[in-house]
């Protein structure tokens, strides 16, 4: 096997388990939601984030209003802003981990089949 067919093999194996994956994300995606829609899903979990970040913007202000013994109204506006953003981020991060969770789980799934199938191609058994 020349350098071009050994490249040309990989790089179709690669796309096969690239398209595995997505097919096993598609599926656990759907086997999760069943009826509701992902953009339902993730304004829910947006709204149940929303006292994490309120908390987090709270505190980033006062952390950066107390900060170096200097009180600047626009240090502590900026540490609230990035306190907020951070709290809401790991919120809906933390309100979304069973979907993360089912469609990691598919994927990997789907990708650990088509290395098998992958993996008999090149080495196949016979049982004679």
């Amino acid at each position: 096997m020349n350098v071009m067919e050994w490249s040309k093999s990989n790089v179709d194996y690669g796309r096969k388990l690239v398209d595995s994956a997505m097919e096993g994300a598609r599926t656990g995606e759907g086997e999760f939601l069943r009826e509701e829609s992902l953009g339902s899903f993730l304004g829910e979990s947006a709204r149940q984030a929303l006292p994490s970040a309120a908390i987090g913007a709270c505190l980033g202000g006062l952390g950066g209003y107390l900060a170096n013994g200097r009180r600047s109204k626009t240090r502590a506006l900026v540490c609230g802003l990035l306190g907020g953003a951070v709290a809401f981020g790991i919120g809906v991060i933390w309100e979304s981990r069973q979907l993360t969770a089912t469609v990691a789980s598919n994927s990997w799934k789907r990708v650990s089949k088509t290395r098998d199938e992958h993996w008999l191609e090149k080495n196949p058994i016979d049982y004679a």
